[in-house]
């Protein structure tokens, strides 16, 4: 079973949900539902047949977000798409949200307890952190355990870093457990999602590949290899790659051939499974109740009260009678072992004395 989480969906018709300057103090409009025309709908089946073609088992398609969600203005492009697909035997698909944190989403991005019912229907959140200090509320605050959990931290890898990662921030997240991801789409210089770009977290072409080489050995340096998810990212079809293809892309940043293969395949299914807990975080469970089926319960025995014969009470009073004579009788004397033997020779000495006269 391979993964590939990271599957970017635009709609051309639909903005991320960003608040300008000038629009700051305006009254938002509600947000509108987005429709597919049939060959929007046609090109992503195209993707989707060609990554199970590719041996691809659970795809999760991506719906990014820049800076902020804003509940006003937010729409899920997702919900309306996967009713659209042609059902597939054996393939999951997934929903993921990820929201790309900037300078001005360290005010707050709309990760808050008042808008989980927008979060409620992706199946993964993923941020990826372009500053130290969103790096830090990624992996100390959202990494924590709670209905709105980040399962992803997904790091620029294109891009030139101005921030050097700590390994506290690291290690935290890896406990909490979020996961690091890997886009393999930066080490073939390929075309990146139109939202990464247009907020300046990806870029393109030789410098980028060279970037991508530099920054992921640093993350496998601080991760040591555990909490690492490798995906696609891929926009051109002609960029996509065989998870066999990846494993042995990803051996080359130091990785052993199994912590690379389990990289697409044991890391994100225990993420899916961790990602599922989300929906029932803090609630309420009824007391259990023990369910008998019919049928299945042993009839009661009738207990049986045991019979004394007359013979039993025979033996019982005569145990009694010896004990009782026992009790009067004095206790004997305890003479010497050599009592008898001594009384003997007195005997025979008075005896002698008498003959002797």
């Amino acid at each position: 079973m391979f993964f590939d989480l990271n599957v970017p969906v635009h709609h051309p018709q639909h903005s991320s949900a960003q608040i300008s300057k000038k629009n700051k103090g305006k009254q938002a409009q509600q947000p509108a539902e987005v429709t597919y025309t049939p060959a929007q709908v046609a090109a992503v089946e195209a993707r989707l047949d060609l990554l199970v073609h590719l041996g691809y088992t659970v795809v999760a398609l991506n719906q990014t977000v820049q800076t902020a969600v804003v509940p006003k203005v937010h729409v899920n492009i997702l919900e309306n798409l996967i009713q659209q697909l042609k059902p597939r035997p054996g393939i999951v698909i997934l929903k993921r949200l990820t929201i790309v944190l900037d300078q001005e989403s360290e005010k707050g991005f709309g990760l808050t307890p008042a808008n989980a019912s927008i979060f409620k229907p992706y199946d993964l959140i993923a941020l990826v952190p372009t500053t130290l200090s969103t790096l830090s509320l990624a992996c100390l605050t959202h990494s924590q355990p709670s209905v709105l959990t980040a399962h992803i931290i997904a790091l620029p890898l294109t891009l030139r870093l101005d921030f050097r990662m700590k390994h506290t921030l690291v290690r935290t997240a890896l406990k909490n457990g979020t996961v690091f991801e890997i886009n393999y789409v930066g080490a073939l210089g390929g075309e990146n999602d139109t939202v990464l770009v247009e907020a300046g977290a990806a870029e393109s072409g030789a410098s980028a590949k060279r970037n991508w080489w530099a920054t992921t050995k640093e993350v496998t340096r601080l991760t040591k290899g555990k909490g690492l998810i490798v995906s696609g990212g891929v926009v051109a079809e002609a960029d996509l790659r065989t998870p066999r293809d990846v494993s042995n892309l990803i051996t080359l940043l130091g990785l052993a051939q199994d912590a690379a293969h389990s990289a697409s395949t044991s890391a994100p299914k225990s993420l899916v499974l961790r990602a599922q807990t989300r929906q029932t975080y803090r609630t309420v469970f009824s007391d259990p109740v023990l369910v008998i089926p019919e049928g299945t319960m042993p009839t009661p025995s009738v207990t049986s009260t045991p019979t004394i014969s007359s013979s039993d009470t025979r033996s019982d009073k005569k145990r009694s009678r010896e004990g009782e004579e026992g009790e009067d009788e004095p206790p004997q004397k305890k003479g010497n072992a050599n009592g008898p033997e001594n009384s003997s020779r007195k005997k025979k000495r008075k005896k002698n004395a008498q003959e002797g006269r």
